[in-house]
């Protein structure tokens, strides 16, 4: 489901009859952690399931390429100090969120199979080339 800007990659099941996995959950928070600190947390499974209901929609083999998932407050403050783009309170602080790219679709088609989904933030990057997807509020921005 993902390749991560490490070289790592991860393709596992995590839900199973209407239970997730503990450890494809495991494997999960420790790809999606912060690589820059080596911190990782529980990502919200929330937020696994919009990502893999937008992957499915998005029907392609090709994995997510994630750019962050959870962010420790140390990477999240220097992320800020550089770029206006980054919230104070960003919801990866909460292991709420990702930001993923796909090589074989535009921003624009995986932040409209997110928004179908109905169930958080999705955030558009085009100059950046990624979308951004959380289980908070249900919202959109950016173009």
């Amino acid at each position: 489901m993902y390749s991560g800007r490490t070289g790592e990659s991860i393709d596992t099941v995590y839900w199973i009859e209407g239970k997730y996995i503990k450890e494809a959950l495991n494997e999960i928070n420790h790809f999606m952690r912060d690589w820059r600190q080596n911190e990782a947390k529980p990502i919200d499974t929330r937020t696994i399931d919009i990502i893999a209901a937008s992957h499915n929609l998005l029907d392609v083999d090709e994995p997510y390429m994630l750019l962050s998932g959870y962010r420790s407050p140390k990477t999240n403050a220097m992320l800020r100090a550089r770029s206006r783009g980054v919230a104070k309170n960003s919801l990866h602080m909460k292991a709420q969120a990702a930001d993923l790219r796909l090589r074989s679709r535009s921003v624009n088609q995986i932040a409209r199979a997110a928004a179908s989904c109905k169930a958080g933030g999705v955030g558009r990057y085009s100059s950046s080339n990624f979308v951004h997807m959380d289980c908070g509020d249900v919202r959109t921005w950016g173009r």
